[in-house]
């Protein structure tokens, strides 16, 4: 029993020693790997897509709001 009480602190140092390396690894030359496919594509697709829809609909509100604002001013429509 005492000897594996004297081991054990030795024994995780040896190990944790031997996981962790110096230097990092190199990557191999040439153009990065493209992205790989994931099962989560379609949906962030989606999204994109949402998001666009999103960025259109806000564009035409905010022309809708000008257009409204400058009729309620007087102005004259460009």
């Amino acid at each position: 029993m005492r000897i594996l009480k004297l081991s054990t602190v030795p024994l995780s140092v040896l190990f944790i020693i031997n996981c962790s390396s110096g230097t990092p690894p190199t990557p191999p030359p040439g153009p990065p790997p493209p992205p790989t496919k994931t099962v989560f594509d379609p949906l962030t697709h989606t999204l994109d897509r949402a998001r666009d829809v999103q960025n259109t609909v806000d564009q035409n509100s905010d022309s809708t709001r000008r257009a409204v604002d400058n009729q309620e001013r007087g102005d004259t429509p460009p």
